[in-house]
């Protein structure tokens, strides 16, 4: 980690460690973080830390001080721990969830939120939602803390049966005495989110129609509920940011004009008048206060650099301090105290890898916390290079390389690693699938192919219809600008991808031939149809947000469009002449396990072979650390069976 700097000083430097010459092990990699989390108390004297060893979870609470005792432990073993959230400095609010099929409910299996809270002073775990009348003892976000009078208070959006449909309702849950009732049901099936002021009362309600893909706003005033907005939204709900600038206002991402999905920032207040929070069109996300009760700045990724712009000059001033204290390092705003003099972070550094550190602003101090992979070393940490190339049509597109270390980057063996989403993106910084396969020497590129967010909406647009087309070639359009740079083999070139990037190494092997040796897919798509008719049974029609958005991705006018087949990779297995992996999680309810039998069987089918490794109770995001290393290990070993490194 770089050296603290301008008046910090830095203790325990813990990522500090001797330099190896042996192979990192697949494990440092494909496990679990030893450190998922680190949460710190509002008073900043105590921290709550999600802990592995690689495969089971734990959370610890500890005192903050350098030294400090543990104050608690908990072993959650295999549950997927999602957050962890202070309710006041007594109390802990703890989010797992789990994927299920339950009784009497319609559609497939799907992934559950539940919610406990955890006091420190009796050490007595309570689970939220339980045993409420006509309720599951699920929730559908984390919680929103408030005080009243002193006392904490959990606000729980539950489901609640009404006529034998379940309601998005609002609970109000006493963490001091457990006392749990409901507070709103907004009187309406649609709605899809609650926002709670800093009083403890209902504030707003957004609503949407999956319908007629209308989505509206409703703001309590003190006559009552109104409707502020109204407006089509055919992708999707606006949904709900958080309360605004000045505590009372309601914060909404909104479209900038006619045909386009620019965004601002509007601020309702309580009469239903707006207005556009300045420069929120260049936010990516927001920064509220530490306890939710206000909007307080904002997050921009403006190319590789990262950008924390805070209204208060005091406020950005002790950021900039904090930034300036690791130099050369990646820093991400992690957590901080309700004064906001004690701040955790994330460091992330490109010859280190990640670590968690806590920055005491009165004390000026700086100190570790702990590793995010605890046994990576330095020689475990490659080198990654932003790049830009320009596509077939002239499209700039960017992305990252990857490079083995010790080895010239010349004439390497390469790997295409493109993101899923496909709307999401790369950034710089570390990877542990993509520093995994440069450990075993091979060169990982990572485009941020057209359809990727973060470069303006054009970018976005550009992607539309894309699928198996112009999105595809970008891929490979990096691959022919490094092998005529000479970095590359062009003869010794595999995909490999998760998701949408599973998909697209599925379309590599079968729409885009004579680029790749091999092909490894991780839970991604191979028959489109089938999978928009399975997204449609989570919903009661057919016509709904999710499949309008997948439509116009991947170009289609409906399920019965013979485009879908045409960029289906599953129908399309007599044209794979490369070696093929599949792997998926048993347990995926975005894209479900039966996507990669379906290419199983269509190449089996075709005479064509293929090996599918399934990943039991594994989900779409690779969860659990033995399966998540099952997949590493498994791309891994076919990668050098088919495209040995040296």
């Amino acid at each position: 980690m770089a050296a603290a700097t301008a008046g910090f000083v830095m203790a325990a430097a813990v990522c500090a460690v001797a330099a190896s010459a042996e192979v990192t092990p697949l494990s440092v990699y494909g496990g679990l973080p030893n450190v998922e989390q680190v949460e710190i108390s509002p008073d900043g004297t105590k921290l709550a830390i999600s802990l592995t060893d690689g495969e089971k979870r734990m959370m610890v609470i500890r005192e903050a001080a350098e030294g400090g005792k543990a104050l608690a432990a908990l072993n959650f073993g295999d549950k997927k721990l999602r957050a962890l959230q202070w309710a006041g400095p007594e109390h802990v609010l703890v989010t797992t969830s789990m994927a299920a099929e339950v009784f009497g409910l319609a559609g497939p299996k799907r992934e559950y939120l539940m919610g406990f809270d955890y006091n420190l002073i009796t050490h007595k775990q309570t689970a939220l939602m339980a045993n409420q009348e006509n309720a599951m003892n699920v929730i559908l976000e984390t919680p929103d803390v408030r005080f009243i009078d002193g006392a904490p208070y959990a606000f729980v959006e539950g489901v609640h049966f009404n006529d034998n449909r379940g309601w998005n309702t609002l609970y109000k849950v006493n963490l001091k005495t457990g006392v749990t009732r409901m507070l709103d049901s907004g009187g309406s099936d649609d709605t899809d989110d609650w926002l709670v002021s800093p009083e403890g009362q209902p504030l707003a309600q957004s609503l949407y129609d999956q319908k007629q893909g209308a989505w509206s706003l409703r703001i309590k005033t003190a006559k009552g509920w109104i409707t502020a907005e109204k407006t089509i939204s055919k992708m999707g709900s606006r949904g709900l940011s958080g309360i605004g600038r000045d505590g009372k206002t309601v914060l909404v991402w909104m479209n900038d004009g006619e045909d386009t999905d620019k965004t601002v920032l509007h601020e309702y207040a309580l009469d239903g008048s707006h207005a556009v929070v300045p420069d929120s069109d260049t936010y990516d996300s927001l920064i509220h206060a530490p306890d939710g009760s206000r909007l307080v700045g904002g997050f921009s990724l403006v190319g590789d650099e990262r950008h924390y712009t805070f209204f208060d000059a005091k406020a950005q001033a002790s950021w900039n301090a904090v930034v300036k204290a690791f130099a050369g390092d990646q820093v991400s705003l992690v957590s901080w105290s309700d004064d906001r003099r004690k701040v955790v972070v994330q460091v992330d550094s490109p010859t280190m890898g990640p670590a968690y550190a806590l920055v005491d602003l009165n004390a000026k101090s700086a100190r570790f916390l702990a590793e995010v992979y605890k046994d990576l070393t330095p020689d475990g940490v490659s080198e990654v290079k932003p790049i830009k190339y320009k596509a077939a049509d002239g499209l700039e597109i960017t992305g990252y390389l990857t490079l083995p270390r010790g080895k010239a980057a010349k004439n390497l063996p390469l790997v295409v690693l493109p993101h899923g989403g496909p709307e999401g993106r790369d950034t710089l910084g570390f990877d542990w699938w993509s520093q995994a396969l440069a450990s075993r020497g091979y060169a990982v590129l990572q485009p941020n192919f057209r359809g990727s967010e973060g470069f303006g909406w054009k970018f976005v647009q550009a992607g539309f219809g894309q699928w198996g087309k112009a999105m595809q070639t970008d891929l490979s359009d990096g691959v022919r600008i490094l092998a005529k740079q000479g970095t590359i083999d062009p003869k010794r070139v595999c995909i490999v991808g998760a998701s949408y990037g599973g998909y697209a190494a599925l379309a590599g092997a079968t729409m885009d031939p004579g680029v790749y040796r091999c092909a490894a897919s991780v839970a991604g798509p191979a028959d489109l149809k089938r999978m928009l008719v399975d997204s449609n049974s989570r919903f009661e029609s057919s016509n709904n947000s999710t499949l309008r958005y997948w439509l116009r991705f991947m170009g289609a006018d409906g399920l019965k469009d013979p485009d879908l087949a045409a960029i289906s990779p599953a129908k399309m297995a007599d044209k794979v002449e490369i070696p093929l992996l599949l792997i998926h999680g048993k347990d995926d309810t975005v894209v479900p396990y039966v996507q990669s039998t379906i290419m199983a069987t269509a190449m089996k089918k075709a005479g064509k072979p293929v090996e599918l490794v399934t990943l039991a109770g594994e989900d779409h995001w690779l969860s659990r650390g033995a399966t998540r290393l099952q997949m590493l290990t498994s791309v891994v070993d076919f990668l050098e069976k088919n495209n040995p490194p040296n």
